[in-house]
């Protein structure tokens, strides 16, 4: 029988922890093998946790692979890293050029097994922005031989709700989308669509799929934009409007990805700047259709908007192609590089608080893998584990770039003197800087899982991102 301390999430979150970052962290010391061994350098030991040794798998090309104890981490050991030693495949005897394409081959490594992951959460399926179909004017003859009609909203199918993307710029497709009837296997699928205010049941023929409807791609996206929160003594709550309610439209102007609720919101106010002025704002609320008054606050409480509500898109898991996932890929990470470059002057001006930019030591992050994996397993959807990866991956990147003792970017800094220098620095005393870098690393690593065990950490919601 396992202690209660190995039992149920906890082993969960320790497993996936130690799979994940062990994956992470294989990928960057096989850049720095690979490298050095190209130029020369000799690697002794290519270990996966850190020392004392568990078993020696095997030994190829002069290099002992090995499983250690501590199963954090990794390591890739060259011959005379942090020693004077200058001989012939040592890594203080490598060219300049050498020893920089060594060091960055890790981060690069990490940074392009993000690309790959965003990628892959990109195809195996993400959550995306959905609403509800709404036929646009002069709607095709394919469209009509079901008896659907140019401003129908298609609601349900066999009282499934039908999705589309509207007019999003990804060439992305809705998983898991109504096929069909769900009934009998005697009975016709059943439509219902909203068409002037009255919900209709259209009966199609048989075996007649979502994608049969949607496919025709004659529509706009509408009620893609809900209520997640209603701030007490505001508009909205003096509207009674509720949690979940789904906006449609404002003074008849139709809210969509392209007209969005916040900008024709906005615009509003922008014109009545000296006086509030009410609007008809149409919602729909469990399939009925509600039409409120509400006046719009031109000076809101901070955070709370001139209605008083926090929205949020509905989102359904989709996927993308495989040259659009890749792309996004490469967008995703480079994205993170920049926010992480970019943190240090938005905390000077406020934009980003200093608890919001808090570091995250092994327990906190092993939290996060652990929440990830725990909302894969709920709802069978692989989504939160491979963008947490990708984000990890890309964190494990541009951290070891940073120019701080005995990390990557440090030895780069050392390089980067060297050359202006035109000689070397001792190596001697390279390596105690960097032991003395390393000994302050591992002392803020302690510091920081000191506080991530004390203090009550909020994980991701990966239910509410994945739309559960």
């Amino acid at each position: 029988m396992l202690p209660s301390f190995f039992s149920g999430e906890t082993l969960i979150t320790f497993v996936s922890f130690v799979v994940v970052l062990g994956i992470l962290v294989f990928f960057h010391e096989l850049g720095h093998y690979w490298v050095a061994r190209r130029n020369g350098i000799i690697v002794d030991e290519f270990g996966m946790g850190y020392p004392p040794r568990l078993i020696k798998l095997f030994t190829y090309d002069g290099t002992d692979f090995t499983i250690n104890l501590i199963p954090f981490g990794g390591f890739a050991r060259m011959r005379g890293e942090d020693a004077a030693d200058m001989g012939p495949g040592t890594f203080n005897g490598a060219s300049r050029g050498g020893r920089a394409a060594t060091l960055i081959a890790g981060p690069a490594m990490n940074a392009l097994l993000a690309i790959i992951l965003f990628a892959i959460s990109f195809m195996d399926g993400f959550p995306a922005p959905a609403a509800s179909p709404q036929v646009l004017p002069n709607s095709s003859a394919e469209l009509a031989a079901f008896g659907v009609e140019s401003g129908d909203i298609l609601l349900t199918l066999d009282d499934r709700p039908i999705y589309t993307t509207g007019t999003s710029e990804l060439n992305y497709r809705i998983l898991n989308r109504s096929t069909a009837s769900s009934g009998d296997n005697d009975s016709l699928p059943v439509l219902v669509v909203s068409r002037e205010g009255e919900l209709v049941s259209l009966t199609l023929p048989a075996e007649t799929t979502a994608n049969d409807l949607i496919d025709v791609n004659e529509y706009q996206g509408v009620l893609g934009t809900q209520i997640s929160l209603v701030e007490k003594g505001s508009p909205a709550d003096a509207a009674n409007l509720q949690n979940g309610d789904l906006f449609y439209a404002v003074d008849e102007e139709v809210v969509t990805d392209a007209k969005p609720l916040t900008d024709i919101i906005s615009r509003h106010v922008e014109e009545h700047p000296d006086k509030d002025q009410a609007v008809s704002l149409t919602v729909m609320r469990d399939q009925e259709w509600i039409t409120v008054q509400i006046t719009p606050r031109s000076n809101p409480p901070e955070g709370q908007g001139a209605l008083g509500v926090r929205i949020g898109s509905i989102s359904q898991m989709a996927a993308l192609p495989f040259g659009q996932s890749l792309w996004q890929g490469v967008v995703w990470t480079f994205d993170y590089f920049r926010v992480v470059l970019q943190l240090p002057f938005m905390l000077l001006t406020g934009d980003v608080s200093p608890a919001e930019a808090e570091l995250t030591g092994p327990v906190g992050i092993a939290g996060l893998v652990g929440g990830a994996v725990s909302a894969t397993i709920e709802t069978g959807y692989r989504f939160p584990i491979w963008r947490l990866s990708a984000i990890l991956s890309a964190a494990l990147a541009i951290t070891n770039m940073l120019p701080l003792p005995a990390l990557d970017g440090g030895r780069l800094l050392f390089i980067l003197i060297e050359t202006i220098r035109g000689r070397r620095i001792n190596p001697e005393r390279e390596g105690m800087v960097h032991m003395l870098g390393f000994m302050l690393l591992l002392g803020l690593i302690v510091i920081i899982t000191v506080r991530d065990i004390s203090a009550t950490r909020e994980g991701i919601d990966w239910l509410s991102i994945l739309g559960q």
